[in-house]
């Protein structure tokens, strides 16, 4: 039997190979856990060799983070697609705390990015994926909804509510409601984004 020679790029087979171990890792990961699955698990489920993986990646860590990455861009690209119409800067939070859970409820996406990465990964390479999944966009919408705050506390509220977030997401994979959590977390948006109380100050005539 004669065999076809490969004619796919040297790009091409690249890109096949990476996306191969990233999948194949990805589907032990989420059903092992980051410390029980092996490099030779991974290389036999994405069919390449041991040599191939190392080519790519510099160790299971670094195929991790890879995995983690391709997780956080798609639950960005969900929250984009689900939260661009908005009729006031709390709806805009609230479609988009909407879409996060949902697309952390898939995939493993929520053992994965909250449970696995904080252990695997260093403290830049976490920063990237809150990069990834919409820190920015998070910071945006509530500087639109609390202008006061970009003035003295900006990143530590949007960090503060990115862990309620987060607190949600998780516990919404593991089986929770996710209606009562939507619930909560309007109430808590709602109650932190309050209309600003107007202050009438009453005019006196000065005393004779």
């Amino acid at each position: 039997m004669q065999i076809k020679p490969d004619r796919r790029t040297h790009q091409e087979r690249t890109e096949f190979t990476q996306a191969a171990l990233i999948t194949a890792a990805r589907r032990l990961f989420t059903e092992n856990g980051y410390a029980k699955t092996g490099t030779p698990e991974i290389v036999e489920a994405a069919n390449v060799t041991r040599g191939a993986m190392y080519h790519h990646f510099a160790d299971k860590a670094d195929l991790f983070l890879a995995v983690a990455k391709q997780c956080a861009q798609e639950v960005a690209d969900s929250i984009d697609a689900g939260s661009r119409d908005s009729s006031s800067p709390l709806d805009a939070l609230m479609q988009g705390a909407q879409c996060y859970f949902a697309a952390m409820a898939q995939s493993g996406r929520a053992r994965l990015l909250l449970l696995e990465a904080p252990s695997v990964l260093n403290v830049q390479q976490r920063l990237q994926i809150s990069e990834l999944t919409g820190e920015a966009q998070l910071q945006q919408g509530l500087a639109d909804a609390l202008p006061a705050a970009a003035h003295f506390a900006l990143p530590q509220l949007a960090s503060l509510v990115s862990a309620a977030f987060d607190h949600a997401a998780l516990a919404i994979a593991m089986g929770a409601s996710p209606e009562k959590y939507q619930t909560a977390m309007h109430l808590l948006l709602s109650q932190l984004i309050r209309p600003p109380i107007e202050i009438k100050v009453s005019k006196t005539k000065p005393s004779m």
